[in-house]
């Protein structure tokens, strides 16, 4: 076990006495950061942002350059 692992299984947030991290957590230690969530968060700003764009007056969808069909966001 390496320094601020828990000793336990996932429980949703519960603090379990004897757990070093869960007493880290108790002392007020920041919580890990989970990356997926950031970059689930950024993942999806960019998808917007290119909807956005791809729809815009002028953009591609308006002026025909999709194609016959339009397909953005079919990935």
């Amino acid at each position: 076990m390496s320094f601020g692992e828990h000793t336990h299984g996932p429980n949703f947030g519960k603090k379990v006495d004897g757990c070093p991290r869960c007493e880290e957590l108790k002392a007020g230690a920041e919580p890990v950061r989970q990356e997926w969530r950031s970059k689930a968060a950024r993942d999806e700003e960019m998808r917007r942002r290119s909807h956005e764009a791809h729809f815009a007056p002028g953009g591609p969808h308006a002026t025909g350059r999709c194609g016959p069909v339009c397909t953005v966001g079919d990935w």
